[in-house]
């Protein structure tokens, strides 16, 4: 997104397990706007930790869950890492 990359669910996850996670994900994204709309700073960074939890049990932050050695790039911007060449091409051909 906008040239940075961004670590993917772990794919090991059921669907229905990934489903529910999102669903917490979204839940909490919902409480982050609702407290910031109220002003309430206390509940805002109860949904903030709540975000966060969801994204690691997707596995979106937190250790890697793959095993293969590659570094983790996430939130790297793509033309500072091995990708950049690949960005390149695919970002010229309209898909992203």
């Amino acid at each position: 997104m906008r040239g940075r990359l961004w670590r993917t669910a772990n794919p090991a996850l059921t669907d229905e397990a990934r489903a529910g996670l999102v669903a917490d994900l979204m839940r909490a994204r919902r409480a982050v706007a609702t407290a910031r709309r109220a002003g309430d700073t206390g509940a805002e960074a109860a949904a903030h930790a709540a975000v966060d939890q969801a994204k690691r049990a997707l596995g979106e932050r937190g250790p890697v869950w793959w095993s293969d050695g590659a570094p983790d790039l996430n939130r790297h911007m793509v033309r500072t890492t091995p990708y950049a060449d690949w960005f390149r091409e695919v970002e010229g051909t309209g898909e992203r």
